[in-house]
C-alpha cells in the first residue's frame, strides 16, 4: 500500500513537472486568421497582410521553442518581417478612420477583425524582437498581458481630410504635367544636382527584353519600353533579398543621384509594404551592407498613407537611427515622379518632385564608407504591380555654381534637364535656377549670356534650333519664376558644335547636354 502511494506520488510530481516545462517553453495559443473578408478593401488588405507576417513569426517561433537555432537566411527573413510589421502597425489608425459612413453591421465587423490582426501584430512585434535578441524562452502570461493590453487599446481616430483618405485605383501611367502649367510651385525647390557627372543610365545601348549591360543582380530585371511615355526603363524585380546594382566603383564624399520612376498596376489593394528602397552601402555584393549601408526606402501602398523608412546601420551595429517618417506620396508615385538625393558628407536629403520629405543632418555616421548603389523593391504582386525606372543620374557635388559664377565669371551645367527633343524644363532643374537668380538679386549690375549646347543625336539644324530654344526657355524661366529683369539677359544657342565629351556614350552625351551662364 505505501509503495503504491509512493509510486503515485512520483507519477504525480513528473506529470506537474512535465506540465510546468510545457508551460514555460510553449507558444501561446495560435490565433486564428477570419475566414471572410469585411468588403473593405483596406480593412482586408490590413487584415490579410497582419496575418500572413503573424504566421511567418508564429513558425519561427515554434522553431525556437523547439531548440532549432535560426540560421542567418531566418534572421533576415525575420528583420525584414518586423520592419513590415512596424510599417502595418503604424498603418491602423488610417484603417480605422475608413469605417467613416459605412453601416453599422459592417463597422462591427470590421473593428472586430481589424482588433483581431493588431493583436497578431503586437504578438508578431513583439516576438520577432525577442528571437532577434536571442530571447527564445517567453513566457506564455508576458504573451497574455500583451494581447490584453492590445485588445484593450482605444481605436484611434484620424484627422486627415476626405480626400486624403480616399485610396486612388488609377492605374493609368501620366506623363507628368507641363511644367508652364505652374511655375511658382518651383521657386522655392532647392535641390541642386552635382556638377561633375559620373554615372548616367538611361538604357539607350541596352536591347529590349535584355538585363542592362552595366548593372548587376542576384534576381532578375529588363529593358522595356512602355508605350505613352517617351524612353527605355529598367523593369525592377520584386523578391526576397534581391539586388539591382549599377557599375558604380567609388562614391565621392559629396553627390546627388537622381532617377526617375514608373509605376503600373497598383491599385487599393497595393501592399503597404511595397516599397522601391535606395541602399547606400559599403559593398558590391548582394545585401545591404558588411559593417556599414543605410537603406531609405519609399512607399507605394494605395489604400493609406504611408511612411518612408529611414536605417543606418555602422561598424556592424544597428545605427542612431530607424524612423518612419510621414509622407503620403499615393499619387505622385503613379505619375512617374522624380527622386532626387543629396549626400554632403553626413547629411542625407530626399525630395520626391519638388516636395523634401527626408533631411537629416547625421544619418552617415561614418563618412567616405559607402561606396556602392542599390535598388530593391519588395512585395509586388508578380505579374501585376511593376516598378520601373530611368534616367538615373550620380553625379560629384561641392561645388557652390553661385561662388564659381562670382569667382569665375562662367559656369556650365548639366544639371538643367528637358524633355526629349523639346525645350521643355524638367521641374528637377529648378534647383540650379534658382541658384543663378541669386546671384542676379545679389548684384544688379550683373548681365548674362544664357548659351544651350545638345548632344550629337539628330541632325545639326535641328539641334541648333533646339539649343536656342532651350537658352530661351531657362531665361524665360528667370523672368517668370524669379522676376529677373529681361533686359540683363542674353540667350544663344550653338548646338552640338562645341562637344566636351564623347558622343558615343551615355555619359559622354550627357555632359554635352548643357547649359553655360557666361557674366557680361
Amino acid at each position: 500500500m505505501f509503495h503504491k502511494l509512493f509510486q503515485s506520488k512520483i507519477v504525480l510530481t513528473v506529470l506537474v513537472s512535465v506540465c510546468f516545462i510545457f508551460q514555460s517553453y510553449s507558444q501561446t495559443k495560435k490565433l486564428k486568421r477570419p475566414k471572410s473578408r469585411v468588403g473593405i478593401s483596406s480593412v482586408d488588405t490590413f487584415v490579410q497582410e497582419s496575418f500572413d507576417l503573424y504566421e511567418k513569426v508564429y513558425k519561427y517561433d515554434g522553431y525556437a521553442q523547439a531548440g532549432t537555432p535560426l540560421d542567418d537566411e531566418d534572421i533576415d527573413v525575420l528583420e525584414e518581417a518586423l520592419a513590415e510589421m512596424t510599417n502595418l502597425s503604424d498603418s491602423a489608425p488610417d484603417i480605422i478612420s475608413d469605417l467613416d459612413g459605412v453601416g453599422i453591421l459592417k463597422q462591427g465587423k470590421a473593428t472586430l477583425q481589424i482588433n483581431k490582426a493588431k493583436k497578431a501584430l503586437t504578438y508578431s512585434i513583439k516576438t520577432a524582437k525577442a528571437l532577434l535578441l536571442g530571447d527564445k524562452t517567453k513566457p506564455e502570461e508576458d504573451d497574455k498581458k500583451t494581447q490584453e493590453t492590445a485588445s484593450n487599446q482605444k481605436d484611434e481616430k484620424d484627422t486627415t481630410s476626405d480626400s486624403d483618405k480616399k485610396a486612388t485605383d488609377d492605374t493609368n501611367i501620366e506623363a507628368p504635367k507641363n511644367i508652364s502649367d505652374d511655375l511658382e510651385i518651383y521657386s522655392k525647390f532647392d535641390f541642386v544636382a552635382g556638377d561633375e557627372l559620373l554615372f548616367f543610365e538611361d538604357f539607350a545601348n541596352d536591347f529590349i527584353g535584355d538585363f542592362p549591360s552595366r548593372w548587376n543582380t542576384n534576381g532578375s530585371g529588363e529593358v522595356v519600353k512602355i508605350n505613352k511615355v517617351e524612353g527605355k526603363w529598367l523593369q525592377l524585380k520584386s523578391g526576397y533579398n534581391i539586388h539591382l546594382i549599377p557599375d558604380i566603383i567609388e562614391l565621392p564624399e559629396d553627390y546627388t543621384i537622381e532617377f526617375d520612376v514608373l509605376a503600373e498596376g497598383l491599385d487599393n489593394k497595393t501592399s503597404s509594404t511595397g516599397r522601391l528602397s535606395v541602399i547606400l552601402s559599403d559593398n558590391n555584393k548582394f545585401n545591404r551592407g558588411i559593417e556599414h549601408y543605410i537603406e531609405v526606402s519609399i512607399p507605394f501602398g494605395q489604400y493609406a498613407a504611408f511612411d518612408f523608412r529611414v536605417k543606418n546601420f555602422f561598424n556592424k551595429d544597428e545605427g542612431d537611427i530607424n524612423s518612419a517618417i510621414k509622407g503620403d506620396i499615393r499619387k505622385e508615385v503613379l505619375n512617374q515622379p522624380h527622386v532626387s538625393i543629396s549626400v554632403t558628407k553626413k547629411r542625407f536629403r530626399l525630395w520626391v518632385n519638388e516636395i523634401k520629405h527626408i533631411d537629416i543632418p547625421r544619418l552617415i555616421e561614418v563618412e567616405n564608407v559607402l561606396d556602392h548603389l542599390k535598388f530593391q523593391i519588395t512585395n509586388f504582386k508578380d505579374g501585376k504591380e511593376h516598378i520601373f525606372i530611368s534616367n538615373l543620374k550620380v553625379a560629384k557635388g561641392g561645388v557652390d555654381l553661385r561662388r564659381k559664377l562670382l569667382s569665375e565669371g562662367k559656369i556650365s551645367t548639366n544639371g538643367i534637364l528637358f524633355n526629349s527633343g523639346s525645350a521643355n524644363i524638367k521641374p528637377q532643374s529648378y534647383g540650379i535656377i534658382r541658384q543663378i537668380s541669386q546671384v542676379l538679386l545679389q548684384d544688379e549690375s550683373i548681365k548674362l549670356m544664357i548659351v544651350g549646347h545638345t548632344d550629337a543625336d539628330g541632325n545639326d539644324d535641328t539641334n541648333l534650333k533646339l539649343s536656342k530654344s532651350r537658352s530661351e526657355a531657362v531665361k524665360e524661366a528667370l523672368i517668370n519664376v524669379y522676376k529677373i529683369d529681361g533686359s540683363r539677359l542674353v540667350s544663344e544657342g550653338k548646338g552640338e558644335s562645341e562637344p566636351i565629351a564623347d558622343n558615343t556614350s551615355p555619359e559622354g552625351k550627357a555632359q554635352n547636354r548643357r547649359v553655360e551662364f557666361i557674366k557680361q
